[in-house]
């Protein structure tokens, strides 16, 4: 699509003159600003608020963060976190994210609906005193260069009191990156060990790991989307059994891995690792189900989406020592004995690290916020493919 650029009915050509400063004219009042509401961190330590929503879309997890220091050497002390529901913004949420075609009406009510469920959920935490709110959004579409995370900055922030950093992913995505992954750094600072080398692996709707080398070198960070999970489980467990998810994996336990559409699948997911693509709710999954449906039954399927799943992850957790398991996939026991068999090194979950399995993301976020603060750029070279890392965020002060 080509934009003249000109007035109307001018030439686009025509040579641009130089025009007259404007005169800046001062407010008849200007509104004392606490230090709090700037963008600058308060020297003592902060309290950041992370915010959450993954492709699972099973609520907005939120933490309260105390940060001490600044730039990549801060850190992170998880004080409280809950996940709050979604409620009737979940339905439309998916079509969104499913690319079901909405007016314009219908997304601006839902992303200002969501917005206030953002609200009620900080307000929930019932803290004292926070000095910066980090929001993910919902991510209704991803395909670089082009991605959307849903959500509306100042309510929240006039409603708060608080600044709010957002959109993260945009100016990676703009200095040429993939906006994607975004937690490496969050996690370096998190589960970093001195000389072990440990794989963060973050078992959502899409799986995405970290590696840490062991030690303080940003620059041998390793991060990369990997493939579908929960997607993939929901949906079968959808399709299969009637229900939204596979609770604790029961239905999988029941079952057993057949090869032969254990290789298939690892195939389809594989390629995804590769190119990034979306399987989910795709017509490739629904082509599987329907293959080996009247040869299996449901809980064989389930049990060998599992080791699939597992299989994909594990060949991309190497030269990891001891696996560091997150996310909902883990309440999945199917999904982690499949992993820890397959990994043949130690695994263990966030939990044993003090930061529960479902909140790593939205610490991650409160930690994302404090560096874009600090001017810190919050995404790698060598993970998200930008040749220059941009300072993140988008900020909106109240």
């Amino acid at each position: 699509m080509k934009v003249r650029l000109g007035r109307r009915g001018g030439r686009s050509d025509a040579p641009v003159r130089a025009q007259p400063r404007p005169t800046l004219v001062k407010p008849a009042r200007l509104v004392p600003v606490p230090q709090r509401q700037t963008t600058r961190a308060p020297t003592k330590g902060r309290l950041v608020v992370g915010c959450m929503t993954g492709t699972s879309l099973d609520g907005i997890d939120v933490a309260l963060v105390r940060i001490t220091g600044s730039g990549l050497a801060i850190r992170a002390e998880l004080v409280s976190c809950a996940s709050h529901p979604l409620g009737d913004v979940q339905a439309p949420l998916r079509r969104l994210a499913e690319q079901q075609p909405m007016t314009a009406r219908e997304i601006s009510e839902t992303s200002l609906a969501f917005t206030a469920l953002h609200v009620d959920a900080i307000r929930d935490l019932g803290a004292d005193r926070i000095d910066l709110v980090c929001v993910h959004g919902q991510t209704v579409f991803h395909a670089p260069p082009v991605s959307w995370q849903l959500f509306q900055p100042a309510p929240l922030a006039l409603a708060l009191g608080v600044p709010v950093v957002s959109d993260l992913r945009a100016a990676d995505l703009a200095a040429g990156g993939q906006g994607a992954p975004i937690t490496p750094l969050a996690d370096h600072i998190l589960f970093r060990h001195g000389s072990e080398a440990r794989a963060v692996i973050n078992l959502g709707g899409f799986c995405n790991l970290t590696i840490l080398p062991g030690g303080d070198d940003t620059s041998r960070i390793g991060g990369r989307d990997v493939c579908a999970c929960n997607q993939v489980l929901d949906h079968l467990a959808r399709r299969l059994f009637d229900q939204p998810y596979d609770r604790d994996g029961l239905h999988a336990l029941a079952g057993s891995v057949d090869r032969r559409a254990l290789d298939a699948l690892t195939a389809k997911l594989s390629l995804q690792a590769r190119a990034g693509r979306s399987l989910g709710t795709g017509d490739e999954l629904a082509a599987w189900v329907d293959r080996h449906r009247g040869r299996h039954t449901p809980e064989d399927l389930a049990r060998t989406a599992c080791a699939a799943i597992a299989r994909v992850i594990v060949q991309h957790a190497v030269p990891a020592r001891r696996l560091v398991l997150a996310g909902g996939g883990t309440r999945n026991r199917a999904l982690v004995a499949e992993i820890r068999e397959r990994a043949g090194i130690p695994a263990i979950t966030s939990d044993q690290l003090g930061i529960p399995v479902d909140m790593r993301e939205c610490v991650a976020m409160a930690i994302l916020g404090a560096l874009c603060q600090d001017r810190v750029p919050i995404t790698l070279p060598q993970v998200t493919g930008v040749e220059q890392p941009p300072i993140a965020g988008s900020w909106t002060i109240p």
